[in-house]
């Protein structure tokens, strides 16, 4: 990925939706990307409530835009003031999802920037609705902020499965955080292990290839790193056996991480693509730390 230029932050103006604001200000101050807020106004239900109450003044349309455009620029304001950043402010009419993806192509936004929860009782129980998909849609990579910003992030875990999404999640990890401290991890296991236990290979045997795994991972980690410009000693690599969504969040809670960078996974086959899909859901909804899904090149 190149250097960051735009970023395009969607807010509903809620509380995790600032938290993504002031992250959004704080990369795009760290980057030097232009940083552009925006709001989608739905007015789906307006031309059905004036067929059933014709005194509705005609420019209501207006009235219901012209309010969040003042509280974005006033939250503009705010974050230019707080971060040094310069923020434009953008207005979409219809839905959300529909909209902030939109924007985002016109822009053209290399990272979207989104809170994990929207505006409501329900939605405070479970990812948003438009974080979710953006995360699997989105044209460009989407960072979900979970926590409320303090600094740049410092510790973050790419988990790479050696396809053609694990540079393009690399370069997005140290495009987004140049400052951090950076682990890569690869889950590696024997193929058709419990196949060949149940077909009497020794345990000696199996353990001599769990080793050769292992050790491929590791290769195969060095070469990401130097193929993005890391070099070997600026970062931390990591290889595991055993489940891979319980060994990130294992990492996460070990490493103090406040960011994941996954690549969003459109190879193999589909039954592999529905359980890397699957990964990233959980990790997205169980993780303490922001994560990043980053769209490739």
């Amino acid at each position: 990925m190149r250097g960051l230029e735009h970023l395009l932050a969607a807010t509903d103006l809620s509380h995790a939706a600032m938290n993504a604001a002031h992250r959004a200000a704080g990369i795009s101050k760290l980057t030097g990307a232009s940083l552009d807020l925006f709001h989608a106004v739905n007015l789906s239900g307006l031309d059905r409530l004036r067929r059933m109450a014709p005194g509705i003044p005609a420019d209501l349309d207006e009235r219901l835009t012209a309010q969040p455009l003042e509280e974005m620029r006033r939250l503009a304001a705010d974050l230019s003031e707080r971060h040094g950043a310069a923020v434009g402010v953008r207005v979409g009419i219809g839905p959300a999802s529909v909209q902030i993806d939109t924007q985002a192509a016109a822009l053209p936004a290399d990272l979207m920037v989104l809170g994990d929860r929207g505006a409501g009782a329900l939605s405070r129980l479970v990812l948003g609705s438009t974080a979710a998909r953006m995360a699997e849609t989105a044209s460009c990579s989407v960072l979900i902020v979970k926590r409320p910003p303090s600094e740049p992030y410092r510790s973050v875990l790419v988990p790479v499965d050696f396809s053609s999404n694990s540079l393009p999640a690399l370069r997005t990890a140290l495009a987004v955080a140049p400052e951090c401290r950076i682990a890569l991890f690869h889950a590696y296991g024997v193929p058709f292990e419990g196949k060949l236990r149940a077909a009497g290979i020794r345990e000696e045997l199996l353990e001599q290839y769990r080793a050769a795994e292992r050790t491929a991972a590791f290769a195969d980690m060095r070469r990401l790193c130097q193929a993005a410009g890391l070099a070997e000693h600026a970062a931390s690599l990591v290889a595991l056996r055993g489940p891979v969504l319980l060994r990130i969040l294992e990492l996460e809670k070990e490493r103090n991480c406040d960011l994941i960078v996954m690549g969003r996974h459109g190879e193999g086959t589909p039954l592999e693509r529905v359980f890397l899909a699957s990964v990233t859901k959980q990790v997205l909804a169980q993780s303490q730390a922001d994560v990043l899904i980053s769209a490739g090149e």
